[in-house]
């Protein structure tokens, strides 16, 4: 079976470059490549393709403008090839099966297209578009936060968006913090104190110089003979609350005397 594919980039070198890799792919039928947002609306609209490449940021519109004015009854896979944009990111966020992040290494676009066949197979793959544009309508009258539930980590090539209540605690490793999640730790350059801002929910709170919980994943508190405190975690991870943050974080636990 054939997926029917556009490409849409304002960098010729772009095209040529996911033209040669999908090439290795006899699956994979390029059915168009478009160098603007205009040539885009036209062949997806006459060429209803199973999948679209689709650039974020073109030189006549934007990737909003072109998915606003199809006028398909579904909408097919999105691929957004971008070099980060966190508005479109956060709009599209439910409808793009991936995004692949400017410069991107040829395993990480072979990943996406493994992820495309996998979709297919389910044969229910298109979103409706009625709801698609109510949706996506919505978005683009509500400017764009700290992506409200979602928090970006970029791991090497590509950036993760890992939600929010999956973070179980944040340490501290010299120039660099470790966020662990339910499912694995990701290794970010980037200070606690900034993390905390772009973290931005009541759920999590500094305990200590090294250390940020998400007190959802907190199990109890473990009280010493010396006046100090602990928190054990729900996977039984213990940390120190140090002197400093004692007060803030027993108070916001509504036990400050």
């Amino acid at each position: 079976m054939a997926y029917r594919v556009i490409i849409v980039d304002d960098e010729l070198l772009a095209r040529k470059r996911i033209t040669e890799l999908l090439g290795t792919r006899k699956e994979f039928l390029i059915e168009a490549e478009c160098a603007n947002g205009e040539e885009a609306i036209e062949q997806i609209n006459t060429l209803a393709p199973d999948v679209l490449f689709l650039d974020v940021e073109l030189k006549d519109l934007t990737g909003f403008d072109v998915l606003q004015s199809l006028s398909l009854q579904s909408i097919p896979l999105i691929v957004f090839i971008t070099a980060y944009d966190s508005y479109a990111i956060q709009a599209f966020n439910n409808y793009a099966l991936d995004f692949l992040l400017k410069p991107f290494k040829n395993h990480r676009f072979f990943e996406t297209l493994d992820r495309i066949e996998e979709r297919m197979k389910l044969n229910n793959y298109g979103t409706d578009m009625r709801q698609f544009l109510l949706d996506i309508q919505g978005n683009l009258g509500n400017p764009p936060n700290t992506m409200a539930s979602r928090f970006p980590i970029r791991e090497n090539n590509r950036t993760v968006f890992l939600n929010k209540d999956r973070i179980k605690y944040i340490c501290a490793s010299s120039y660099y913090s470790d966020i662990h999640s339910i499912e694995k730790k990701y290794t970010v350059r980037d200070s606690l104190k900034n993390l905390m801002v772009q973290l931005n929910t009541s759920n999590f709170v500094r305990i200590h110089r090294s250390t940020i919980i998400n007190v959802d994943h907190m199990l109890e508190l473990v009280h010493s003979d010396y006046n100090e405190m602990d928190v054990r975690m729900q996977d039984q991870e213990l940390f120190r609350i140090s002197k400093s943050y004692k007060k803030d974080f027993l108070k916001k636990l509504g036990l400050a005397p």
